[in-house]
């Protein structure tokens, strides 16, 4: 591994990280208790090429900048648990690996339902003081909505687009 690829690396890094505070904080929809966007997108491109810990670390960064750049309430670490876990579980299901729904189905239910639903509605009940239940049934909505978004997109977005980059191949970990 050489500097240039090391220096590669890092710039691919920066960029899906800005790009994930993009998607999520300017092309989503947004009220106080759902979020629906395709910020999942860059994480999970993060997961396929570098790996668990370094989405997991990715999106971290990506959720702290994204709340002091652009804060949409207030700070809560619970949310930059939840991102960790996030990119922690779409790298090891997909890195190295080829990325079929099938790959993505297992990652996206433990992400949408174990996490988008169960945790964050966890944060969001402690947050805003309501209760656990009454916050279901619009995250219920939202993992409606997502898991076949999130199927549909990630190996269309990898395989159709990213992956044929040409030096793409030479950057992945």
């Amino acid at each position: 591994m050489g500097n240039k690829s090391t220096t590669t690396r890092l710039v691919i890094m920066a960029f899906l990280i800005a790009l994930e505070i993009i998607l999520t904080r300017f092309c989503s929809i947004n009220t106080p208790i759902l979020r629906i966007g395709f910020g999942f997108l860059p994480v999970a491109v993060t997961g396929i090429m570098f790996g668990p810990l370094w989405a997991a670390v990715g999106y971290t960064i990506g959720d702290l900048l994204g709340m002091m750049i652009f804060p949409s309430g207030a700070y809560f670490p619970g949310f930059t648990l939840t991102a960790f876990l996030t990119g922690f579980v779409f790298g090891f299901f997909l890195h190295g690996k080829k990325v079929t729904w099938k790959r993505v189905l297992p990652a996206s239910l433990i992400v949408i339902l174990g996490l988008n639903l169960l945790l964050d509605t966890l944060w969001l009940s402690i947050l805003m003081g309501d209760g656990f239940i009454a916050l279901l049934p619009t995250r219920i909505f939202k993992c409606v909505v997502m898991l076949p978004i999130q199927l549909i997109l990630i190996p269309l977005v990898w395989n159709r687009i990213i992956s044929r980059i040409p030096f793409i191949k030479d950057c992945a970990i």
